[in-house]
């Protein structure tokens, strides 16, 4: 929102000398984001002054209309003589004032104006527009001064155009919607320089009549909650918008565009209250307040013909819809350029309905702006009543004598308030009395408690506020005050966010993290210190997901909570696997030309509570019991951690060294392994088996166990989960549940030897069905304690071994803390090893 200084002045009575830094800290301090604060004065340099067009002269032969102008300056060139511009606008004739920056000046953005030939003419200077001067969006046009300006050629043009004022540009929070007018403002800055407000909303204002202004039928109370209406007969269709308003409606950024649509721009800007002007008599018949029939159609004042849904309101006459109510009004009923009679509306509208309705046809007006943030029920007949005064002070007209009120507003619900709340909650010291007395500045009414506080407020149980319940009645135009933590906010912000003082917790001793924080750490580090880059994907997934992953049909996995107001209805559900967001995340990174790709990502997955029920209702006046807590908590659904990767293409990259390595199952275990070493589980606690476990290839998926609890599962993708998912041949994965991990182990301190080791390779021949997982357990059982580590370095079949059987040849690595090995002992220790796979396994050395 833009707003000139001069103009909030006439509301409230800021200092005369109040720097423009001290303002905007002012605003800050309520809570009001300041965007930036412009002091026109500065922003144009060098000659702007007032010029008259004496004459016009079309050049033709270019792409587009070029006018070659000469302007009266009068002195302001230093010769008297009248002003040779080009200039492209084609909204001015000659005899019309216009603004003019001669040569050497700089307009805002540092564009320097200087003399020049173009288009076969000399061109000295500028002709401006809004836009050039930095006074609003409007570039279709260049400025025409009214004819009520008292500004003679040569003048200068600053405080003509309203560039001798301060402008502030703002930023409404959604919860602040009456700041979202002049009034808003005053009110706010009274409150932080403690001075006198003016409220345009106080002028008197004649009530409804019997006899109403014009027929009207308003048949969903609820959506259109008051609905005020008033006509103006003979209106003069060519008055001019008076200069002063043209100035203002610049200033904030909107185009002016006749005398009664500026009048009603002009009044949502001062009071909050958006209007509209219809042409009554382009109006067939009563009027009627509706929610649209689903198909209807209205073509809005934008030019776009709009098709309503059920959902929308609408105000109709006889030919049907002829204003999205609201929002924009209609083509058949706007005010024209013969209008001579205006019916002036004030309405109050449901917020929910406008916001919904302004998202659906992407019309993001400034009334409807304004009305989803929430807007004053009460100053519908003053805004009427300013309307008509403005229209027949500066076009004519007489006003009807009937005036429309059909009111439904319900009265606002008291809201009790602890006297002490604010201080218990921010921890700053409020009396009762204080807290009354801010209440009411907002515009509350404080009732019952407030009469206990005169008495004696000495008294115990009075001063500290315990015991005293407030009533407060918020005001009209404060919808977002609806519970007692509302008024608890107001009472700080007025107080002076300030005050508060800023307390930091006490740091827990050493690193701060709790173990669950340093194993996802860890776990990470892990992963990206390996190449894996870490994606984050929407916890939201389809219901087509399972069926696309291969799950089936009795798979926990399937069950997925669902959520009551999703972000998109195609993605309805809460994930219970990574797998499917990752592998999305895969598919779009492989459709933007990546080919080598290893993701991970850490996050939650969720697992619904069947039979759960429903949680209890919590407000916000207390804190919630233990057992409101409990029963809350019963109804979440479970969320464990999860860590899962996804690899396709090349691991290894092929370059002038060779061919790359593609990425295979054995890569998907052997990141498993790693996230668990960095989990702090120790290799001899894990271990790997051949499983068969939906989404994965039946013949190439291994399940992880730790302490012989499943805790995940790694290897290449089922080919009918890669071809549903248009993923390249043998991607592959893995997922851990990383709770499912039990703590980390105090881990002692390794045993370093000075000794030389013994290095023995063995190679066992086993059946190919036996995984190399238990053949390398049974290798160090066996060995005894001698075994420092085992490697498996080789895998070989082939015919010579028989159908069936393959080759698994690893390295044994021995060494004794206190000696330099034998030979003997080494080779003992190998054949013990050796026995124990034979027995356990069935293995025989190859060879033997």
């Amino acid at each position: 929102m833009r707003v000139s200084v001069s103009w909030l002045r006439e509301y409230v009575d800021l200092p005369a000398d109040l720097p423009t830094g001290d303002l905007e800290q002012a605003l800050v301090d309520l809570g009001i984001e300041v965007e930036s604060v412009v002091d026109l004065a500065g922003s144009v340099t060098g000659q702007l002054v007032v010029g008259e067009v004496r004459e016009i002269e079309e050049l033709t032969g270019f792409k587009k209309p070029i006018r070659f102008c000469r302007v009266d300056v009068g002195a302001a060139n230093g010769t008297g003589e009248p002003q040779e511009i080009v200039c492209g606008a084609r909204n001015f004739a000659v005899g019309d004032r216009v603004v003019v920056i001669l040569p050497g000046g700089v307009l805002p953005g540092g564009f320097a104006i200087g003399a020049r030939k173009t288009y076969g003419h000399n061109s000295a200077g500028m002709i401006c527009s809004a836009k050039e001067l930095g006074l609003g969006d409007d570039h279709s046009g260049i400025i025409v001064l009214p004819s009520d300006v008292a500004a003679k050629p040569g003048d200068d043009a600053r405080p003509v155009v309203g560039l001798d004022d301060v402008v502030l540009e703002l930023e409404i929070t959604p919860d602040r919607g009456y700041a979202l007018s002049l009034r808003g403002l005053a009110r706010e800055l009274s409150h932080a320089f403690d001075v006198p407000l003016r409220d345009p909303a106080l002028a008197p204002a004649p009530r409804g009549t019997e006899t109403p202004a014009y027929p009207v039928e308003v048949r969903d109370p609820v959506g259109c909650d008051r609905f005020t209406a008033r006509l103006v007969r003979g209106v003069d269709p060519t008055a001019p918008t008076p200069a002063w308003m043209a100035k203002r409606l610049v200033t904030a950024g909107i185009r002016s565009i006749s005398l009664p649509v500026d009048i009603t721009n002009y009044v949502m800007l001062e009071l909050g209250q958006p209007m509209h002007a219809f042409d009554a008599d382009r109006i067939v018949g009563p009027l009627v307040v509706r929610r649209a029939e689903a198909g209807e159609k209205l073509t809005t004042l934008d030019g776009v013909n709009r098709v309503l849904t059920a959902d929308d309101m609408v105000i109709c006459d006889d030919t049907g819809p002829i204003s999205l109510a609201a929002v924009m009004g209609g083509e058949t009923s706007e005010v024209v350029a013969d209008t001579t009679t205006v019916l002036f509306e004030a309405a109050h509208w449901d917020p929910a309905m406008v916001g919904r309705t302004a998202r659906r046809h992407k019309l993001f007006s400034e009334a409807a702006k304004r009305w989803e943030r929430g807007v004053d029920p009460a100053v519908a007949l003053v805004a009427l009543e300013r309307a008509v005064g403005l229209l027949t002070e500066h076009g004519g007209g007489t006003p009807g004598a009937e005036i429309l009120d059909i009111d439904h507003v319900r009265p606002r619900t008291p809201i009790t308030l602890p006297a002490d709340l604010p201080s218990r909650r921010v921890g700053v010291e409020y009396p009762p009395a204080r807290v009354v007395a801010l209440l009411e500045r907002v515009g509350c009414t404080v009732a019952q408690g407030a009469d206990r506080l005169s008495e004696d407020p000495g008294a115990v149980g009075v001063a500290s506020g315990a015991g005293v319940a407030l009533s407060v009645t918020p005001p009209s135009w404060r919808p977002d005050l609806t519970d007692p933590a509302d008024l608890v906010e107001e009472v700080v912000r007025l107080d002076g966010y300030d005050r508060v003082p800023s307390v930091l917790p006490t740091a827990p001793p050493g690193r701060g993290l709790t173990p669950r924080q340093r194993r996802r750490r860890a776990v990470a580090g892990s992963l990206a210190e390996r190449g894996y880059v870490e994606v984050l994907a929407h916890p939201f997934v389809s219901p087509e997901l399972a069926d696309q992953l291969g799950l089936p049909a009795d798979d926990s996995r399937r069950p997925a909570v669902r959520l009551a107001n999703p972000l998109s209805e195609e993605e309805p559900l809460l994930r219970t696997t990574l797998l499917g967001p990752l592998l999305g995340i895969l598919k779009r990174n492989l459709g933007r030309g990546h080919r080598d790709l290893a993701l991970y990502e850490i996050g939650a997955v969720f697992h619904p509570r069947p039979g759960a029920g429903s949680p209890p209702a919590m407000g916000v006046d207390r804190r919630p019991t233990d057992a409101e807590f409990a029963a809350a908590d019963a109804v979440v659904p479970a969320q464990p951690v999860h860590v899962a990767v996804v690899l396709a293409g090349d691991l290894d990259p092929a370059g002038w060294w060779g061919a790359g390595r593609p990425a295979g199952w054995a890569d998907a275990i052997e990141a498993a392994r790693d996230v668990l070493a960095a989990a702090g589980i120790p290799d001899e606690r894990v271990e790997v088996r051949a499983a068969e476990y939906a989404p994965w290839h039946p013949g190439r998926c291994a399940e992880l166990r730790v302490d012989d609890t499943v805790v995940g599962h790694a290897g290449e993708l089922h080919p009918t989960v890669v071809a549903a998912l248009e993923l390249p041949r043998r991607t592959c994965a893995m997922e851990l549940d990383l709770d499912a991990l039990p703590p980390t182990p105090v881990t002692p301190a390794p045993t370093v030897s000075g000794f030389p080791p013994a290095l023995i390779d063995v190679a066992l021949v086993v059946d190919d069905s036996v995984p190399a997982e238990q053949v390398r357990r049974a290798l160090e059982a066996g060995a005894g304690e001698l075994l420092e580590d085992v490697r498996l370095f080789d895998v070989y079949s082939g015919a010579q071994l028989g159908d069936g059987r393959r080759s698994l040849a690893y390295k044994l690595t021995f060494r004794a803390p206190d000696r330099t090995l034998t030979v003997e002992e080494a080779v003992a220790a190998r054949d013990a090893a050796v026995a124990v796979a034979a027995e356990r396994v069935g293995a025989t050395l190859r060879g033997a």
